[in-house]
């Protein structure tokens, strides 16, 4: 049975032909009080519904992170169980595992704003509406903002992946400098393919742990330094020079140049990544790095069809407030100012205010951040008065009780351009 709750405030939507989610045992370490509903959507995405004791009257949609290459239907109670400091604010929660895997932006803004209209239906119309992207997630609710504007009332990305092509230009740029360097991905006794595509279909042999293993072979990522060999230091500095990033990135941004970059590349039928143009520097021989990567013209069509299902333009109508860690090499944090820079030329800068905070995470930030960033979310929403990073690092501290919350807010820190990491084309 449903919760007997008020009808707050109606969103225009249509007739929908969903069923009524079931009421479930919550996962643990959610507040005494919690209720939890279930559901599986006409699409087949599966949902949950977390509902506080006492119901503050706003809802909290949920972006996830990945893209996931596997859908699990247990992937939204891995996510509450983060995200539980916004029960313990007294409001709603509802996040979708979204209906299909991989990188397909589109259809998981669909699947969230189908699971908004669930909630109005099936529980009831919230006073505000939030809409929280955490990092892939956070490209899915720029989208969403732009689809339907109507829907939300404020938006809250979180280590959000908004910066764009350029972000997997990165990625092909570590795996053309990679391949120069080391020759093993794929190694010369192997079919080759255009590195742009990240990995053939038939090349699913390669695992995680044999990627891992050529990285170590070549580089010696897991050595102390003074382990390595020369060659192996050589190799390294390169790329950390080159790419700007730091040697315990490479692993995880070679993984993700290799299967999420294939799932970009079969999601939008070719690939929109260029390097043909590119002047990479920083190396002790940049002439010769130069004339040695592998270079890659971007498909056209491809490219369209990203821009059209992916990318975003900055035409956001609402609210929009930002936290980013300074030291996150999983998603750069240089990607906001392209978020500033898309929003400034829609004419919607008033709309954003961006924090950062002195972390190397990327994933979770801590619960004191998100406690202060959505109570000063909900007040500028309800005020209308654009608060300042200044008064989000004091309202952390007053609810925190303690200074050291606070000071993880670099209150005056502002991102270079994306290109001042990434080569531009």
């Amino acid at each position: 049975m449903l919760p007997d709750l008020p009808i707050l405030r109606a969103r225009t939507q249509t007739k929908l032909t969903e069923s009524a989610p079931v009421e479930h045992v919550c996962p643990v370490d959610l507040p005494e009080g919690t209720r939890c509903f279930r559901g599986q959507d006409s699409l087949g995405a599966h949902y949950m519904i977390v509902m506080p004791a006492q119901w503050s009257g706003v809802l909290v949609m949920h972006a996830h992170g990945g893209p996931p290459t596997e859908i699990k239907a247990t992937r939204v109670d891995e996510d509450i169980k983060r995200w539980s400091v916004v029960v313990q604010q007294g409001h709603a929660w509802a996040a979708s595992v979204f209906c299909c895997g991989g990188f397909a932006v589109r259809s998981a803004v669909e699947d969230t704003e189908r699971l908004r209209m669930i909630f109005c239906e099936f529980i009831g119309a919230p006073r505000l509406t939030l809409l929280h992207g955490q990092s892939w997630g956070g490209l899915v609710a720029a989208k969403a903002a732009e689809i339907y504007p109507e829907s939300w009332d404020g938006l809250l990305l979180t280590s959000s992946a908004v910066g764009g092509p350029l972000a997997y230009d990165f990625r092909l740029d570590l795996r053309v400098i990679y391949q120069y360097l080391c020759n093993n991905h794929p190694r010369p006794d192997e079919p080759e393919y255009p590195l742009s595509i990240g990995l053939p279909q038939e090349n699913n042999s390669l695992t995680l742990d044999e990627l891992t293993s050529r990285v170590e072979e070549s580089l010696g990522i897991s050595k102390p330094a003074e382990q390595r060999s020369p060659e192996q230091a050589h190799k390294l500095k390169i790329i950390i020079d080159v790419l700007k990033i730091p040697e315990n990135a490479i692993t995880d941004q070679l993984r993700w140049g290799t299967w999420a970059l294939r799932d970009v590349v079969e999601k939008h039928g070719g690939s929109f990544l260029c390097n043909d143009q590119v002047q990479y520097t920083g190396s002790d021989d940049d002439a010769t790095l130069n004339a040695s990567v592998l270079r890659y013209r971007a498909d056209p069509a491809a490219y369209a069809r990203y821009r059209a299902d992916s990318d975003y333009s900055g035409r956001i109508p609402v609210p929009v407030m930002t936290v980013h860690g300074i030291n996150d090499q999983t998603c750069l944090v240089e990607v906001h100012d392209t978020l500033r820079s898309r929003m400034r030329t829609m004419g919607y800068e008033q709309n954003l205010v961006q924090t950062f905070v002195d972390s190397d995470s990327h994933s979770y930030l801590g619960d004191e951040v998100y406690s202060a960033l959505i109570k000063v979310l909900l007040d500028w929403i309800d005020s209308g008065t654009r608060p300042t990073p200044h008064q989000i690092s004091d309202c952390c501290r007053e609810l925190n009780g303690n200074i050291a919350a606070s000071q993880k807010f670099r209150p005056d820190f502002i991102p270079g351009p994306l290109a001042s990491r990434i080569h531009s084309r």
